[in-house]
């Protein structure tokens, strides 16, 4: 399933210091091919898109639903928040939890921005569905992907093997936590 059933959608645009998180726009599309077409971006993703592929099939307006935001940074799109219900297809220890997942353009690595906007969107959704808890799951040779979920209170459930990496699945419990 997509979203994340009864949520009221699309939210006003959830403003940070930096940044704005928002439904996708026509004017996103460059930056949708971008992100999905990158070698870099994919590393730990099965490898990114054909981007002549991206072209022919990405809409003008890039799909929107229910848990995705564009993150905006001075008028541009730098990358993705997607907060979706995790299936089975996930490990069963996050089948029914809201799933976490981003991605952002090379250029915005390094400066703080997914911690900004996960931890925005996170708020978010403690406002929308207070309580619920939240999963996600990464390539633990992804240090910068693992060093995100520490900070943003993801504790490790498991570890297993998938698409021929090892994986790392963390549960964060929204509502009051120590810092």
């Amino acid at each position: 399933m997509n979203g994340l059933g009864p949520v009221a959608w699309p939210p006003a645009p959830i403003r940070t210091e930096r940044l704005v998180l928002r439904e996708p726009e026509a004017r996103d599309r460059a930056a949708f091919i971008e992100l999905l077409a990158s070698p870099d971006v994919h590393t730990y993703l099965g490898g990114p898109r054909p981007r002549a592929e991206l072209e022919r099939e990405l809409p003008e307006v890039p799909e929107r639903w229910p848990g995705s935001f564009v993150v905006e940074l001075d008028g541009a799109m730098i990358g993705l928040i997607l907060l979706r219900r995790a299936t089975e297809q996930h490990r069963p220890a996050a089948v029914g939890k809201a799933d976490l997942g981003y991605l952002f353009l090379p250029r915005a690595w390094g400066f703080g921005y997914a911690a900004e906007a996960c931890s925005a969107a996170l708020g978010w959704l403690e406002g929308v569905l207070p309580g619920e808890p939240v999963v996600l799951a990464t390539q633990t040779a992804n240090a910068g992907s693992m060093r995100l979920a520490a900070k943003l209170g993801f504790t490790e459930v498991e570890r297993f093997r998938a698409w021929d990496a090892d994986q790392w699945l963390g549960l964060r419990s929204l509502g009051p936590r120590a810092d």
